[in-house]
C-alpha cells in the first residue's frame, strides 16, 4: 500500500471509530508509531480537523464527514461471501440488518463491479450442516442491547451438566462465538459468580427493567481467561486409507485441522480441549488407526479398552 492510500485508510479509520489510538493504526497497516504520527501530522497539514490527546487517541470533529466511499471490487465481493455465510450462521434479525447494509453497499458501487456480484452468486454457496446448532432463533441483538443498557435478564435454561432446566437472572457482559456456537458469558445472581451460557441452550429470555449496577471486569480478561480454560492440545492420528471413508464427516466435530497422505494411511491432525472425549470418539476407529501424539492419548484409549475387556468379561461371567 502507497503512503497515499495508507492516509485514506487512516482518513477511514478515523471516522469509524469515536476514539483511535496510535497504537492501533500502527498495528494495522503495520508501521511504527513514528510514521503514525508522521502520517496524522500530514493529514492535519492538508486541513483535516483531527483532535489528539496525549495518552488516549485521536478524533475527527464531530462535524466533519468524508463523501462517499467507493469500495473496490475485492471488499464488495468480501462483504457478498460474508453475507452468503451469515445466512447460515446469524439469526434472523442480524441478517435483515446486514442485508440492508449490503444494499447500502452495493448503491455506491459501480456498474462494472455490480455485474461481478451478480455473477458471483452463481458460484458462492454455504451448505448447511445437519450437526451445526440452528443459531436463526438466537436473539442476540437483544442480549447485546442488555448488555449496553445493563439490563438484568431473566432466563430458563438447559444445564447440560444438570440435564435439567432452571430460571435464573443474570447480568450479561459479552458475547463470543467459538465452534460453531455463541456463548454469552454473564454474572449469575443465583450462583453468585460469573457462568458461561450457551445460546442454544437459553430456552427464554426476558428483559427485566431493573438494571444492574455491578461493576463487572472488562470482556477482553473474560475471554482470556476462557481461552485458558479451553487449553488445545494438538493431536495426530493416522489411519489406514480402506477404513477412512467410515469417518463420514465425524472428524470435522473433533477439532480437525488437516490432512496428508503417508503411505497407504492419512495422517490427521486436530486440535482439542477435551482429550477424554477425544479419546471415546478414537474408539470407533482404533482398530484401523495409529496415534502418534500424544502419548497420554494412548494412555486414556488403553484404559478405556480396558475397562470395556472388564464389563464384557465380567457381564459373560454372569450369563
Amino acid at each position: 500500500m502507497n503512503r497515499l492510500d495508507r492516509l485514506t485508510a487512516i482518513l477511514i479509520q478515523l471516522q469509524s471509530k469515536r476514539i483511535v489510538k496510535a497504537q492501533e493504526i500502527a498495528e494495522r497497516f503495520e508501521i511504527s508509531l513514528r510514521t503514525v504520527y508522521r502520517d496524522i501530522r500530514t493529514l492535519e497539514l492538508a486541513g483535516v480537523p483531527i483532535m489528539s490527546e496525549a495518552g488516549i487517541g485521536y478524533s475527527l470533529m464531530k462535524e466533519y464527514r468524508l463523501p462517499p466511499v467507493q469500495f473496490t471490487t475485492d471488499e464488495a465481493v468480501a462483504f457478498f461471501t460474508a453475507d452468503k455465510i451469515l445466512a447460515k450462521i446469524g439469526n434472523t434479525q442480524t441478517r435483515k440488518n446486514f442485508e440492508s447494509g449490503l444494499y447500502k453497499i452495493k448503491s455506491v458501487l459501480g456498474h462494472q463491479e455490480k455485474e461481478l456480484l451478480d455473477d458471483a452468486n452463481q458460484y458462492i454457496s454455504v451448505v448447511e450442516n445437519q450437526y451445526v446448532p440452528n443459531t436463526s432463533d438466537v436473539k442476540i441483538g437483544e442480549i447485546l442491547q442488555a448488555i449496553i443498557d445493563k439490563n438484568i435478564l431473566k432466563i430458563r435454561y438447559f444445564s447440560a451438566q444438570q440435564y435439567e432446566e432452571n430460571s435464573r437472572n443474570i447480568e450479561p457482559i459479552g458475547l463470543y462465538n467459538q465452534s460453531q456456537y455463541w456463548y454469552l458469558i454473564a454474572w449469575c445472581q443465583m450462583r453468585k459468580d460469573y457462568r458461561n451460557f450457551r445460546l442454544d441452550r437459553i430456552r427464554e429470555m426476558e428483559k427485566q427493567s431493573k438494571r444492574f449496577d455491578q461493576k463487572h471486569p472488562t470482556f477482553t480478561s473474560f475471554l482470556k481467561q476462557t481461552a485458558k480454560e479451553h487449553l488445545l492440545t494438538k493431536i495426530t492420528v493416522r489411519i489406514d486409507k480402506n477404513a477412512y471413508h467410515y469417518l463420514g464427516n465425524q472428524h470435522f466435530y473433533m477439532g480437525f485441522v488437516s490432512e496428508k497422505q503417508v503411505g497407504n494411511q492419512i495422517e490427521m491432525t486436530f486440535l482439542s480441549s477435551n482429550l477424554n472425549g477425544f479419546s471415546h470418539w478414537y474408539m470407533l476407529i482404533g482398530g484401523e488407526s495409529d496415534i502418534l501424539e500424544p502419548a497420554i492419548l494412548k494412555e486414556m484409549v488403553l484404559e478405556k479398552v480396558e475397562n470395556v475387556k472388564t464389563r464384557l468379561h465380567g457381564k459373560a461371567d454372569h450369563q
